[in-house]
């Protein structure tokens, strides 16, 4: 085998390795994508409980105005995000109203009979449920970008990457350590 076979042979064994690297970040970015519609499919589940809730909760907690509107506002907000909204804004929206609703829960210990009220016990455990679910699908869809983020940072793949336009994704991560833990609700 002379010189001029091997280049030949050489050049197709890049162009199959171009193609795999291309098609390997091709499969982990679509995962990406299904793992964060996971996550939106989880939030909409949890925005939906939102106004069942605020409704439950005005009826005992007529005073209590600015925590239901301020549910009410950052439900519509985290809902008009949607799958556009970029990662750290979203999860920046997401950690509001998961906190808000941890307020307006806590709020059924200033009253008795909203404990004792059936509607709002069904809410709240539909809404520990959601928030299990949220958590998994946060935990997918960050360990899938770390999967794509490996190979597009990772030698020689990234060079591959950098050819294509890949480009690592953010995770899905909450500013303020107090909204790591899902809200408490008392069952």
């Amino acid at each position: 085998m002379g010189t001029l076979s091997i280049i030949p042979l050489f050049l197709l064994g890049l162009a199959v390795y171009v193609v795999r690297v291309y098609n390997d970040l091709i499969r982990k970015r679509n995962h990406v994508d299904e793992a964060f519609s996971g996550i939106d499919v989880q939030l909409k589940k949890r925005a939906d409980l939102v106004p069942n809730l605020v409704q439950t909760v005005k009826g005992y907690a007529r005073h209590e105005r600015f925590l239901l509107e301020e549910v009410t506002r950052l439900r519509t907000q985290a809902a008009q995000a949607g799958l556009q909204a970029d990662i750290r804004e979203r999860a920046r929206t997401e950690s509001l109203l998961g906190a808000a609703l941890t307020r307006l829960l806590a709020l059924a210990e200033s009253y008795p009979d909203l404990k004792a009220n059936q509607n709002f016990l069904d809410l709240q455990r539909q809404l520990a449920l959601v928030e299990d679910d949220l958590q998994l699908a946060r935990r997918y869809f960050n360990g899938t970008v770390r999967n794509l983020n490996i190979r597009i940072e990772s030698f020689p793949g990234n060079m591959v990457a950098k050819a294509f336009g890949f480009a690592a994704r953010d995770f899905f991560t909450l500013e303020d350590p107090a909204d790591r833990r899902p809200p408490e609700v008392a069952v």
